[in-house]
């Protein structure tokens, strides 16, 4: 009977446990180092940012590394660059992990793996004075969007069901280098909309004086993840765990609310898009 006990004790312990978790362990490197080295974009609000008036890093994206590096008793050190060549650096072995508003994406997946941290998805937006008021009005216009981004490609498959097979003619894509370069062609009248994350655009509208406005809902629903190399998997599962711990202790929701993204927060850390 006793025998009979234990094993059922020990079969429903198993059980509880975490189905995809795996055993995470932050690589001796990095502890002997005791810093996190990060790459990050810095220009996209609210998710990362550089203050003018401090010349300081902020952004939910920010704070939510710095409570991880907390949570993990390290420093967090950061690379500032074009969103392009965040993953050349993680592949290179320049950065540590990608924290820095990157969707994951099964094409992205093919070579790395994400800890999901964060709901998102793409919108069109123009300029509060057009009088573009409907997605399907933006048939035959000209979007611009940051072309190492998925967005290109989002607003293509969007055109092709929405545009082209009602026969209007499709969306031109302008590729830009970062948001801000979308906007400023935005301001500029060289593009009809643009398309970022639909998360920041209140804010980024707020921060440039109101001038902007959405159309429409998101065009998809994905997730912002922690990009790590694929051979990085015990690193990837620690950043995981510790992650999930700052859900729990409600460190996780207070960043989401003091940015105003708490429709954006997961009740639950992801991993590939997946539920651990």
């Amino acid at each position: 009977m006793l025998k009979q006990f234990v094993c059922r004790a020990a079969f429903l312990g198993l059980a509880l446990l975490p189905a995809a978790a795996g055993a995470g362990e932050i690589p001796k490197a990095i502890k002997d180092a005791g810093v996190l080295k990060l790459s990050i974009n810095a220009t996209y609000p609210p998710m990362e940012y550089k203050d003018p008036e401090t010349n300081t890093f902020k952004g939910l994206d920010i704070d939510l590394v710095d409570a991880l590096a907390a949570k993990l008793g390290l420093k967090v050190e950061r690379t500032d660059g074009l969103f392009a060549q965040l993953t050349p650096a993680l592949t290179t072995g320049r950065t540590d992990f990608i924290l820095s508003g990157m969707t994951d994406t099964p094409a992205r997946r093919e070579t790395m793996d994400f800890v999901n941290y964060m709901r998102a998805g793409a919108m069109f937006y123009t300029l509060t004075s057009s009088a573009l008021k409907d997605p399907v009005e933006l048939c035959g216009k000209k979007i611009a969007t940051v072309r190492s981004t998925t967005y290109p490609g989002q607003v293509k498959d969007w055109s092709d069901e929405n545009c082209v097979k009602a026969g209007k003619g499709p969306i031109e894509v302008v590729g830009t280098e970062s948001s801000p370069d979308a906007r400023l062609q935005l301001k500029q009248g060289r593009v009809d909309a643009a398309v970022q994350g639909g998360e920041t655009i209140p804010f980024t509208s707020k921060q440039e004086g109101g001038i902007y406005k959405v159309i429409g809902k998101p065009m998809t629903v994905v997730y912002y993840g922690a990009a790590f190399r694929k051979t990085d998997s015990a690193f990837r599962d620690a950043v995981a765990d510790a992650l999930q711990e700052l859900v729990k202790d409600g460190t996780y929701g207070k960043i989401f609310e003091k940015w105003e993204l708490s429709d954006s927060a997961l009740p639950a850390i992801m991993i590939n898009s997946q539920p651990r």
